[in-house]
Protein backbone atom coordinates (compact mmCIF):
# COMPACT_ATOMS: atom_id res chain seq x y z
CA UNK A 1 0.00 0.00 0.00
CA UNK A 2 1.32 3.57 -1.05
CA UNK A 3 0.13 6.09 1.20
CA UNK A 4 0.55 10.06 0.36
CA UNK A 5 -0.01 12.75 2.40
CA UNK A 6 -1.48 15.71 -0.28
CA UNK A 7 -1.57 19.28 1.51
CA UNK A 8 -4.51 21.21 -0.28
CA UNK A 9 -5.08 24.88 -1.34
CA UNK A 10 -8.89 25.79 -1.51
CA UNK A 11 -11.63 28.34 -1.75
CA UNK A 12 -11.90 29.04 2.15
CA UNK A 13 -15.25 30.06 1.79
CA UNK A 14 -16.32 26.54 0.54
CA UNK A 15 -13.56 24.04 2.86
CA UNK A 16 -16.30 22.31 4.03
CA UNK A 17 -18.02 21.16 0.81
CA UNK A 18 -14.81 20.41 -0.69
CA UNK A 19 -13.62 18.20 2.16
CA UNK A 20 -16.39 16.16 1.74
CA UNK A 21 -16.03 16.15 -1.99
CA UNK A 22 -12.73 14.71 -1.66
CA UNK A 23 -13.16 12.40 1.12
CA UNK A 24 -15.54 10.57 -0.94
CA UNK A 25 -13.16 10.30 -3.80
CA UNK A 26 -11.50 6.91 -4.85
CA UNK A 27 -8.41 6.34 -2.58
CA UNK A 28 -8.41 9.41 0.04
CA UNK A 29 -9.11 7.62 3.29
CA UNK A 30 -9.30 10.84 5.02
CA UNK A 31 -9.60 14.41 5.59
CA UNK A 32 -8.86 16.40 7.88
CA UNK A 33 -8.79 20.56 8.02
CA UNK A 34 -5.90 22.44 9.28
CA UNK A 35 -4.67 25.62 10.08
CA UNK A 36 -1.35 27.16 8.52
CA UNK A 37 -0.57 26.96 4.85
CA UNK A 38 -2.67 25.02 3.49
CA UNK A 39 -6.41 24.55 4.20
CA UNK A 40 -6.47 21.17 3.40
CA UNK A 41 -4.39 17.74 4.11
CA UNK A 42 -5.94 14.63 2.26
CA UNK A 43 -4.60 10.80 2.82
CA UNK A 44 -4.24 8.69 -0.02
CA UNK A 45 -3.97 5.18 -0.12
CA UNK A 46 -3.42 3.31 -3.30
CA UNK A 47 -2.19 -0.14 -4.54
CA UNK A 48 0.52 1.46 -7.11
CA UNK A 49 2.51 4.68 -7.44
CA UNK A 50 0.72 4.42 -11.16
CA UNK A 51 -2.42 5.01 -8.93
CA UNK A 52 -1.36 8.40 -7.68
CA UNK A 53 -1.66 9.81 -10.83
CA UNK A 54 -4.96 9.01 -11.23
CA UNK A 55 -5.83 10.00 -7.27
CA UNK A 56 -4.26 13.40 -7.27
CA UNK A 57 -3.60 15.14 -10.45
CA UNK A 58 -6.87 12.65 -11.97
CA UNK A 59 -9.24 13.99 -9.10
CA UNK A 60 -8.20 15.52 -6.65
CA UNK A 61 -7.08 18.62 -8.18
CA UNK A 62 -10.22 18.54 -10.64
CA UNK A 63 -12.26 19.25 -7.63
CA UNK A 64 -13.82 22.45 -7.75
CA UNK A 65 -12.63 24.84 -5.40
CA UNK A 66 -9.03 23.17 -4.90
CA UNK A 67 -6.12 26.17 -5.98
CA UNK A 68 -3.48 23.66 -5.63
CA UNK A 69 -2.16 20.31 -4.27
CA UNK A 70 1.36 19.28 -2.50
CA UNK A 71 1.83 15.73 -2.53
CA UNK A 72 4.46 13.52 -0.02
CA UNK A 73 4.70 10.04 -0.92
CA UNK A 74 5.68 8.11 2.33
CA UNK A 75 8.45 5.60 2.96
CA UNK A 76 7.61 4.33 6.16
CA UNK A 77 4.97 4.33 8.45
CA UNK A 78 5.36 4.36 11.93
CA UNK A 79 1.94 4.29 14.29
CA UNK A 80 0.95 3.95 17.69
CA UNK A 81 -2.22 3.87 16.26
CA UNK A 82 -2.13 1.09 14.49
CA UNK A 83 0.98 -0.73 17.00
CA UNK A 84 -1.99 -1.06 19.40
CA UNK A 85 -4.48 -2.48 17.35
CA UNK A 86 -2.46 -5.30 16.16
CA UNK A 87 -1.57 -6.24 19.91
CA UNK A 88 -5.61 -5.84 20.37
CA UNK A 89 -6.47 -8.63 17.87
CA UNK A 90 -8.31 -11.19 19.60
CA UNK A 91 -8.89 -9.40 22.80
CA UNK A 92 -12.18 -8.04 22.09
CA UNK A 93 -14.78 -9.22 24.96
Amino acid sequence: MITAIVLIKTSVDRIPEIAETIASLEGVSEVYSVTGAHDLIAMVRVARHDDLADAIPGRINKVPGVASTETHVAFRTYSQHDLEAAFAIGLEG
